[in-house]
């Protein structure tokens, strides 16, 4: 292993993404990711690669998918209202079974909003955020260490499923500076990518790469197999970390930055005589709905803390189908809800309940 850097959130992302094998990144600078841009326009030359800041985020996600079909690997990233911009390319690349990263570092909103710390992106990203039947594979860092280690995997899992993987931040998870470190190799994984439109060389058929097909039939079996994938990835791809859950009384459900808040408020808790739990999806698609209800088994009640008016909390209740109450707690406007607000819902909620 390489010496721990100091480095900003944001650039720990266009490091990570280079070394997992990067070489075409195309985006729009805004706040707060800009430094992704900023990073990748001064390495990619340096390593043969191609960086193109696009006229607009139309612009940049339809050239991600001509990269990505020619068999790249590509990515681009932007913040939310950017994100909101690419949803019809997303759209095509997942009928066209693209391999790519794109990387949301949120705001808050909704419109334009700040450039603080939200996640109210949530149901953007999990539900799909453009037209039609698809998903992109979600994960959700909550370190900068895990910035970079997550968007290794997020090339990876793109790949082997044909999928395109979003990497979801914040505001604060972008601009926080905190030590990590880069292995001295990256586990790439190769892919067959004999789909690519990379040229015939008149030795086979042409590739053809669309979203479009106007038989019903065909068009079907396009869906199913996606499908097929997708039940694929949920089977080997979830991912969770849980802590402190075994005895708890409560059980906090929270993501990305909320979830450091949490592990403080697992030690405040306790000194009230009050064990809490902490259930941190890594993949918020496919959500961890079973590592849920295994975890929570033993509490009294779930609560899910996040920084948007209530949005995973609905994938929660899913999940758990009325075994145990859910409640949230949520904060808005690139406000965070203190560690002394979390303990007060929590007393609260335990009162009720008993």
């Amino acid at each position: 292993m390489a010496e721990r850097l100091l480095m900003k959130g944001n650039e720990v992302i266009a490091e990570a993404a280079i070394r997992a094998g990067c070489r075409h990144y195309f985006g729009y600078p805004i706040t707060p990711q800009t430094e992704i841009a900023h990073y990748m326009a001064k390495k990619m030359p340096e390593i043969g690669g191609t960086f193109i800041q696009a006229e607009s985020e139309v612009a940049a996600i339809n050239m991600v998918y001509g990269a990505a079909g020619a068999g790249a690997r590509a990515m681009t990233s932007s913040s939310s209202p950017g994100i909101s911009l690419k949803q019809e390319g997303l759209s095509y690349m997942a009928c066209a079974e693209l391999p790519a990263v794109i990387v949301n570092i949120m705001r808050c909103g909704p419109g334009l909003g700040g450039i603080m710390a939200a996640q109210a992106d949530y149901f953007q990203a999990v539900k799909g955020g453009g037209h039609g039947d698809y998903h992109l594979v979600v994960l959700a860092p909550n370190s900068v260490q895990e910035l970079y280690e997550l968007t290794v995997e997020a090339f990876n899992i793109a790949d082997r499923y044909r999928v395109v993987a979003m990497i979801l931040g914040d505001g604060m998870l972008g601009q926080m500076m905190e030590a990590v470190q880069f292995k001295d190799s990256e586990d790439i994984r190769k892919c067959d990518k004999g789909w690519a439109t990379t040229g015939t060389g008149l030795e086979r058929p042409h590739n053809v790469i669309t979203s479009i097909d106007t038989v019903p039939e065909r068009l079907e079996a396009v869906n199913n197999r996606l499908q097929a994938r997708y039940r694929d990835i949920a089977a080997n791809e979830t991912r969770v970390e849980a802590i402190n859950c075994e005895g708890a009384d409560i059980i906090i459900t929270a993501f990305g930055t909320v979830s450091r808040i949490i592990k403080n408020v697992i030690a405040d808790a306790e000194k009230e005589g009050v064990r809490v739990g902490l259930i941190r999806p890594i993949t918020l698609w496919p959500f961890p709905s079973q590592a849920i209800r295994d975890y929570s088994a033993g509490a009294k009640a779930v609560l899910s803390v996040e920084l948007n008016a209530g949005q995973m909390v609905e994938d929660v209740m899913i999940a758990l189908a009325g075994a145990k109450p859910v409640y949230f707690l949520g904060r808005t406007g690139g406000m965070a809800p203190t560690q002394l607000e979390i303990v007060g819902k929590i007393k609260d909620i335990l009162g009720r309940a008993s």
